[in-house]
């Protein structure tokens, strides 16, 4: 049994493996532990492997790719058009074998672990910023002071803060901590 494509599905704890041979026959169809995909895919030759992109999809990626084969991952949109049944792991992992063998599919490069890092830390800060950006302009909105979402309309509420002349805001308020 020479498997050339395998889609795999990933979940919590049971990963769902479809591997195909260069006929299209399917020649493995099984649910995997966590525990047994790496030497799953540490006994198999070298094969084209679909994952579709998702959190833990890159350490799949880089762990699978490790050992020799080619690691594609997808997003999941594009993935779904394949699922030619009711949507279930088996029908998945299927989907995404036969998605990851189209020439005009679109990739998601595998991110190393530092990339990983810097995007996950990245992602937390822009998520801070965006939340006391929203607490600063309801903290305004209470006193009347409405401007436009984003960042660039943060500047123009801390201006007023500056502005003694504004009556809007009451000198508590407007206070500058110390």
């Amino acid at each position: 049994m020479q498997i050339a494509v395998i889609g795999l599905d990933l979940a919590k704890n049971a990963f769902q493996v479809h591997g195909i041979d260069d006929s299209g026959q399917a020649v493995l169809k099984r649910k995997f532990r966590r525990s047994e995909v790496l030497p799953l895919f540490a006994g198999l030759a070298p094969a084209l492997v679909g994952i579709e992109a998702c959190h833990t999809a890159h350490y799949w990626g880089r762990e699978i790719a490790a050992l020799g084969h080619d690691v594609r991952l997808m997003p999941p949109q594009f993935v779904k058009p394949y699922v030619k049944s009711q949507k279930n792991d088996a029908a998945d992992a299927e989907a995404i074998a036969e998605a990851v063998q189209r020439p005009t599919m679109r990739f998601v490069p595998i991110k190393s672990a530092d990339q990983q890092a810097v995007h996950r830390t990245r992602d937390l800060l822009i998520r801070q910023r965006s939340s006391l950006i929203s607490a600063i302009r309801a903290h305004f909105a209470e006193f009347g002071i409405v401007v436009g979402q984003g960042i660039r309309n943060v500047e123009r509420l801390l201006a007023l803060l500056e502005t003694a002349g504004d009556q809007r805001l009451p000198a508590l308020a407007a206070e500058p901590r110390p």
